[in-house]
């Protein structure tokens, strides 16, 4: 019987240890912003001061300006593809909104919808645009609906790419109040959000969870190449970021979206399989918004923008009154502003 005690507790010890080299090979610690900068910038990116926070931004380009809006755990480099060619035509802003990317975590937390769309407001009056066209993915899209309800006077025109912020109801009138965070069905959101496991995040967030959540947002597997993720894995990594993410996810602001006040022009777009937002809900956001139209990408995940770049830049640019060919694309693009 003794023996038999202390082989079970030998066993129980093995068990204990390997798990234990399990957790420890798993523990990340931050990453220094200083050393994420020189991989993560380029010409185009500044740092703009906004009342006391320092936001990562890039402009490129000349013309309307366009604003770019990312989603969760994103950051501005999801716009890559498309400021590439918008900014042949446009002046393209994105930014890093506050514990996302570059930017980092603030001290006065403010990661809600609405406070993200005063942020965009506020960058919007720094650079002297008045006005200007908006685009936004996921829960920048529910940024960019907020920003089109609260001012609907400065958006010429709303792009909403899987955008979370769908009225719960078709057909909803006048203020609708999201009282509740989007019940996403994201693993990474799952685990953001149990109280068993958020806390775990902050210090061990294996690069595994990324894969998987990469798998999740693309529906082409073969997109997701080892660049993307690392990209994604190391602007989470960012110093504060995790903590940031955690504080987003766990307090939740309400913000209400007036669909009545929606009357620029209104392109919807949606990846069919999308597995964190559901084209239901896209087909509710055209039912919704008197005017709108309605794009479906077939076999395109939760990130349109990211996963098929070219047809969903020329459905935007058609939109936006310009008529691109699928050789334009692909052929060297030569302007002369020679009069």
């Amino acid at each position: 019987m003794k023996k038999a005690l202390l082989l079970f507790l030998k066993v129980i010890g093995v068990i204990a240890a390997v798990l234990a080299l399990i957790i420890i090979s798993m523990y990340r610690s931050d990453i220094a912003p200083e050393k994420l900068l020189a991989k993560y910038t380029d010409s185009n990116s500044y740092f703009l001061k906004v009342g006391e926070d320092n936001i990562h931004v890039r402009v490129k380009g000349r013309g309307e300006p366009i604003f770019l809006i990312h989603g969760s755990f994103s950051s501005l480099h999801t716009w890559e593809p498309w400021e590439k060619e918008l900014s042949n035509f446009f002046t393209t802003i994105s930014m890093d909104l506050p514990g996302h990317g570059l930017t980092g975590p603030v001290d006065s937390k403010a990661y809600g919808v609405s406070d993200y769309a005063d942020l965009v407001f506020q960058i919007a009056e720094q650079l002297a645009m008045e006005e200007f066209h908006v685009a936004g993915n996921s829960m920048g899209g529910a940024v960019a609906l907020k920003m089109a309800s609260d001012h609907p006077e400065r958006v010429l025109s709303l792009n909403l790419i899987d955008a979370s912020g769908a009225s719960k109801t078709s057909k909803s009138q006048g203020d609708t109040p999201n009282s509740k965070p989007y019940d996403s069905g994201a693993t990474i959101f799952k685990i953001a959000r149990n109280p068993l496991f958020n806390n775990f995040l902050l210090k061990f967030t294996p690069k595994a969870i990324f894969k998987v959540t990469m798998e999740e947002v693309f529906y082409d597997k073969t997109k997701i190449e080892d660049d993307l993720i690392t990209r994604y894995y190391e602007l989470l990594r960012r110093e504060g970021n995790r903590k940031a993410t955690l504080d987003r996810l766990t307090t939740y602001k309400p913000y209400e979206i007036d669909f009545n006040k929606l009357n620029m022009p209104v392109l919807i777009m949606w990846g069919e399989e999308d597995q964190w937002i559901p084209l239901a809900n896209g087909v509710r956001l055209n039912e919704t918004i008197k005017g709108s139209k309605l794009k479906v990408f077939e076999k395109t995940g939760h990130v349109p923008m990211e996963e098929r770049p070219t047809d969903t830049v020329r459905e935007y640019l058609a939109f936006l009154g310009i008529q691109v060919d699928s050789d334009y694309f692909s052929s060297p693009k030569i302007y002369s502003y020679a009069n």
